[in-house]
């Protein structure tokens, strides 16, 4: 990558910045662990996965019957 192109810049810009933090780092990491208990976590327990319980296999065909069904 040519060091003059703008990815480049942005990219030591960051690199500096965050090299430099030290409270930024614990936040990003609070971030991180947060993101993942959301999705990961979270997913798993409290949402199901609604298509492969209710469909047997056609989910396309399900879904299509679903919207003809409450279009009318």
């Amino acid at each position: 990558m040519n060091k003059d192109s703008f990815l480049h810049k942005a990219f030591d810009l960051y690199y500096d910045g965050f090299r430099s933090m030290r409270l930024g780092k614990t936040l990003w990491a609070i971030i991180l662990i947060k993101l993942v208990i959301i999705f990961a976590i979270l997913k798993v327990f409290f949402f199901p996965n609604f298509l492969k319980e209710h469909a047997q296999g056609d989910e396309s065909g399900y879904v299509a019957n679903e919207l003809v069904e409450r279009a009318n």
